[in-house]
């Protein structure tokens, strides 16, 4: 089907059913290597990303975005409530933190889906970012859905601060920028708005996803608590942001490590 809507994606040569469920095999030509491959390997000892590898993530987030832009899909009016859920695994992040289902977080999602009211749904990747994207098209499609225009490819740079620190390297803030105005033009192009003023938005959701299945069942696993913490943490800042200027900074998150060694870390639920 993504092949069909003219999605960057490699061409299935095969298809079939083993005992084990379907499989297929698809062409190689999307490139050896990941772009998150490809970032790690340019570091040189640094961490910031080459511009080379946002270059490309550019041009393969440009041809995706205009792609959906061609092919709105009509999800009916609950289609955004519904993203929500699916895309934030709202109902499991609540379920493991009630604390957090409160009525500013309840509210932040409603000012969301406010704001993006009448933007078109598209069928969308929902994991996007640097280790989906190849050299020249998109793998892994397997929590595909529906979503906003825009929500897979505008946050490919803004979700590595979720990882910690841990991804080994990071996008400069001329990079975000750049990769946004990109992107920005692309939608223009298919007459669609700018994707950029929605960042907080699908930021907002990204932060719930990021959380999910994270509360650990092992009282043990003190490296589990630390790593649940954190993204709540995370969650918690980006609502206060979002509430306070209708946009998420991720370049103001903390790293894990700072995170843990801040006061109080040990005593947080």
């Amino acid at each position: 089907m993504a092949a069909t809507l003219g999605y960057p994606v490699p061409q299935v040569l095969e298809l079939g059913e083993t005992s084990s469920g379907t499989f297929f095999v698809d062409e190689d030509s999307l490139g050896g290597q990941s772009l998150h491959e490809k970032a790690l390997a340019s570091l040189g000892g640094g961490r910031e990303l080459s511009d080379q590898v946002v270059h490309q993530l550019a041009e393969v987030s440009s041809r995706l975005l205009a792609a959906q832009a061609s092919h709105p899909v009509d999800g009916g009016p609950d289609a955004l409530r519904r993203w929500v859920e699916q895309a934030g695994w709202t109902d499991n992040v609540f379920t493991e933190n009630p604390d957090l289902d409160t009525h500013a977080a309840r509210a932040a999602l409603v000012r969301a889906t406010d704001e993006l009211a009448g933007t078109p749904m598209v069928w969308g990747h929902l994991d996007y970012g640097l280790p989906n994207v190849m050299p020249a098209g998109i793998i892994d499609w397997q929590h595909h859905g529906l979503v906003p225009l825009g929500y897979d490819v505008a946050l490919a740079l803004e979700v590595i601060p979720f990882k910690g620190g841990a991804k080994g390297y990071t996008a400069t803030p001329q990079q975000r920028e750049r990769y946004l105005t990109v992107l920005d033009a692309a939608a223009h192009a298919t007459g669609q708005p700018c994707v950029s003023p929605h960042l907080g938005a699908f930021l907002l959701v990204k932060s719930l996803f990021f959380l999910a299945l994270m509360r650990p069942t092992d009282p043990a696993r003190g490296d589990k608590h630390l790593k649940w913490q954190y993204r709540r943490h995370l969650f918690l800042k980006g609502i206060d942001q979002y509430e306070r200027t209708g946009n998420i900074d991720t370049a103001l998150f903390p790293t894990l490590d700072g995170f843990a060694s801040g006061p109080g870390t040990a005593d947080r639920p």
